[in-house]
């Protein structure tokens, strides 16, 4: 290949996009040349190149703007930890059928099973597949939002919260809310009925709720919504971090 064609080249694909080719033409040609590639095959290992590149660079973006607390996967959840739950329950959810149904998925628990960890996972999953996904606390999203409503741009906040394809709401339960804060989060359950896909983890049973948002009628009003079309997945072993504290306690102890 001439120095002016591949300059060329070089400069055409920078103005398209396609700056791994620009980076990497050499490399292409190279590769080609070895393998005696026809003129087919070349091209379609350069646009399969780009297009992986491309849809890893959006993956990381997705990550970055996901505000997820960690980046863990299922391959890292000790499901033998955790006997009554199903794994299968949780790698069909994993092929992410919910999120194109626009529903629900609800991890319940107590404090240190892993709820978190699987909503992350999910969220990962969603991220790879194109979905924008966006974390937050419950007592964070309320804070967010009274001093949004306190400032008169409630609606624009709301927007932080209804548009990633993928909302998950960690730690329902842990703080009751007065009615004022429990109906800012009925506004965002509403608005995303059918629209968008929530994931929530609770330490919380549902009949719970009116006692977590201080009115049995708007807790009532809530799971109408959410659970209309909602995957519950229920986990009641033993604590992750109690195992790994116990454990850290042991060697301590033993030296």
């Amino acid at each position: 290949m001439s120095e002016l064609v591949s300059t060329r080249i070089r400069t055409t694909a920078a103005k398209l996009g396609l700056p791994h080719l620009a980076e990497s033409l050499n490399q292409y040609a190279g590769r080609a040349d070895e393998a005696k590639m026809g003129y087919l095959d070349f091209l379609d290992l350069v646009l399969v190149e780009e297009l992986a590149i491309r849809d890893d660079r959006r993956f990381r973006q997705g990550l970055r703007l996901s505000k997820l607390p960690h980046h863990k996967t299922l391959d890292e959840y000790d499901f033998s930890f955790q006997p009554e739950l199903d794994p299968r329950k949780i790698k069909d959810l994993a092929t992410l059928a919910f999120v194109e149904a626009k529903a629900n998925v609800a991890l319940l628990g107590p404090p240190g099973v892993g709820k978190t960890h699987i909503a992350v996972a999910l969220s990962v999953a969603a991220c790879r597949a194109g979905f924008s996904v966006y974390f937050t606390t419950l007592d964070d999203m309320v804070r967010q939002l009274k001093v949004a409503e306190a400032a008169g741009r409630l609606n624009s906040k709301l927007r932080t919260y209804l548009r990633p394809g993928v909302l998950v709401v960690d730690e329902v339960g842990y703080q009751p809310l007065e009615r004022a804060e429990a109906n800012l989060v009925f506004q965002v359950i509403s608005k995303r009925y059918e629209k968008g896909s929530i994931i929530l983890t609770s330490n919380k049973t549902f009949s719970e709720w009116g006692q977590v948002f201080g009115d049995e009628v708007l807790a009532t009003a809530i799971l109408d919504r959410l659970l209309h079309h909602c995957d519950v997945v229920s986990i009641n072993g033993p604590s992750y971090r109690l195992k790994n504290r116990l454990a850290a306690i042991e060697r301590e102890t033993a030296a």
